[in-house]
């Protein structure tokens, strides 16, 4: 028997691709690199992205075709190719980014992507370049916290790389799984789905030169917590507490999360968050509801530093939820109160860099 290309290329005509409905040949999907030596013959695919859904099942597909109405006695070589270039390997992500800050928090409910939405509003205020990274893939609060969770996200092409272009509001770039999904309805995905979520998040957005990329990552440990770490080296991170027993329990968690051997994530510092309660007819009373100063005295304890300490007032929530972060009014008791956080966390990554050598990507076998 000889071989021909006709010949090859009728088989894979019987080939659909399920994306488009059209065969393989019809859909241009065969390079035009074809070579036939004797009862060998070898060519490539060509898809659109390197991360194609179909890609294993077509590969399958065509040699299956091939071998039904050409010959099984076909030696079938098929290589791949794609339209678009690959996503950077792991340790080559953010180039450009030269402080990336996970803010955490031991359990839910203690104003953690409040700290993170009005830190880096403060950081931007102070003159830096800022990112923020909504990674709470299954509670995005973001995009409303922004007032942005209608805005249409789109991507531009850059070194043959369909990019992500993130939002911009209050001198801050932002991107959130929130663009993406139903506002009004649960995000129900398996582990796996929201950890390729958050790594297209990361590595397939034009996220640019960057001073700060603040991570707001989900409550507790998780899934999430280990595909950051394991996707893109922190420069440190912050847990969010509030002053409660049963929240600095958690928060000790969340602490020893980042400093274990195996992911050795340095601790920037702890911020205490509704440290007091303040009415707004008696600016100069502190109500301490939650109890007093558990926060500091847990950073004593565990000898990190005490990054701020947020009072309650009702303007937090209302800002939150008009999409008008406090910190970018800084003539209130919480706008102060944010800007002098911000101000300490950058002494304090400053002082990290100088004293400790950069992160490394964690690498987990099991």
């Amino acid at each position: 028997m000889t071989l021909y290309p006709n010949l090859i290329k009728d088989a894979l005509k019987t080939v659909r691709y399920p994306g488009t409905g059209k065969n393989l040949v019809e859909a241009d999907m065969i390079a035009d690199n074809m070579r036939i030596d004797g009862m060998k013959v070898s060519f490539s695919i060509i898809f659109e992205k390197p991360t194609d859904p179909f890609r294993n099942s077509i590969l399958k597909a065509a040699e299956t075709a091939i071998h039904t109405y050409v010959s099984p006695d076909v030696e079938v070589t098929i290589g791949v190719e794609s339209k678009q270039a690959p996503r950077p390997e792991v340790g080559k992500l953010l180039p450009q980014v030269k402080n990336i800050i996970g803010v955490s928090s031991g359990k839910g409910g203690v104003g953690k992507s409040t700290v993170a939405a009005n830190l880096a509003v403060a950081l931007a205020r102070l003159g830096h370049k800022v990112g923020l990274l909504d990674a709470d893939i299954f509670g995005p609060s973001i995009p409303k916290m922004f007032e942005v969770e209608r805005t249409q996200v789109f991507a531009v092409q850059k070194e043959g790389r369909d990019l992500i272009v993130p939002v911009e509001k209050y001198g801050v770039k932002l991107l959130s799984i929130g663009f993406f999904v139903d506002p009004d309805q649960a995000t129900l995905w398996r582990g796996g789905m929201a950890s390729n979520a958050l790594k297209q998040l990361i590595g397939d957005a034009d996220w640019g030169e960057l001073d700060y990329l603040i991570i707001d990552l989900p409550p507790g440990t998780s899934d999430i917590h280990l595909t950051t770490v394991q996707t893109i080296a922190l420069t440190g991170a912050v847990v969010v507490s509030t002053p409660q027993e049963v929240a600095l329990a958690d928060a000790r968690k969340g602490i020893n999360m980042f400093t274990n051997d195996k992911v050795n994530v340095p601790i920037l510092g702890l911020i205490e968050n509704m440290a007091w309660f303040t009415p707004a007819e008696l600016p100069d009373s502190k109500y301490y509801i939650f109890g007093k100063e558990g926060v500091k005295r847990l950073a004593e304890e565990m000898d990190v530093p005490l990054l701020g300490q947020i009072p309650i007032v009702q303007s937090i929530c209302e800002s939150g939820d008009s999409g008008k972060p406090v910190a970018l009014n800084s003539d209130t008791m919480t706008g102060r109160a944010f800007m002098q956080l911000a101000a300490s966390l950058v002494r304090q990554v400053d002082k990290r860099n100088i004293e400790r050598e950069p992160t490394h990507i964690v690498e987990m076998n099991s």
